[in-house]
């Protein structure tokens, strides 16, 4: 293991948190819809507001969500196909101790954890809605980091390594399929099948 991850690991087990604040942890990070409580509502609210460039954001809508789709199925390829990473906390070697773990949890001992899906999946959602909304986006991203990621760090889910190259991935993927040329050729044709009665699509400036 890089010292990198030694060094932020170290921190976060050595914080002295209640028994209760550990168990709203696990049980926030345990509950896989809680993560969209607050993401998907924000691309179904990018879908249905009025705007004047209603049709260009309703395809970075589309295409964030297939970016975090794509990412998800990478993501997995690259688990099944790269050496398996333990988790951290099923190394004893490194000497750390994280919450007590349960026995939903300890199933995780056969997935390896490099990358994170969740950051993945999550900041792939966050970077597109940044893409639209700057202000709420870079909001989201921060709930991502904060209340998606971090947790898992801190309950030995994942090495942090995992997280970041699982969110350079999701974040890629957003960025490739939003631009315009990848766009119009992917999300355009999905939006005029959807919603074939729609006024010609807005194009995009820049």
């Amino acid at each position: 293991m890089n010292r990198f991850d030694t060094v932020i690991l170290e921190f976060l087990t050595g914080i002295q948190l209640p028994a209760l604040a550990d168990h709203a942890i696990r049980v926030m990070v345990g509950l896989y819809t809680f993560k969209g409580y607050f993401l998907i509502p924000l691309l179904w609210w990018i879908w249905f507001q009025p705007h004047p460039r209603r049709e260009w954001r309703r395809e970075i809508v589309i295409a964030t969500a297939a970016s975090g789709l794509i990412s998800l199925a990478v993501g997995r390829s690259l688990a099944r196909c790269l050496p398996f990473r333990q988790r951290p906390m099923f190394s004893p070697d490194l000497h750390l101790h994280f919450a007590s773990m349960s026995l939903r949890e300890a199933q995780l001992s056969t997935f390896s954890s490099f990358p994170s899906d969740h950051a993945m999946l999550w900041m792939a959602i966050s970077v597109g809605i940044f893409l639209v909304w700057r202000g709420i986006g870079t909001l989201a991203m921060l709930y991502t980091v904060l209340f998606i990621c971090l947790p898992r760090a801190y309950l030995g889910f994942h090495y942090p390594t995992d997280l970041i190259a699982g969110a350079f991935i999701g974040i890629a993927f957003t960025y490739i399929l939003t631009r315009d040329a990848v766009r119009e050729r992917t999300a355009r044709p999905v939006l005029q099948l959807a919603m074939p009665m729609n006024a010609p699509a807005i194009r995009s400036v820049g």
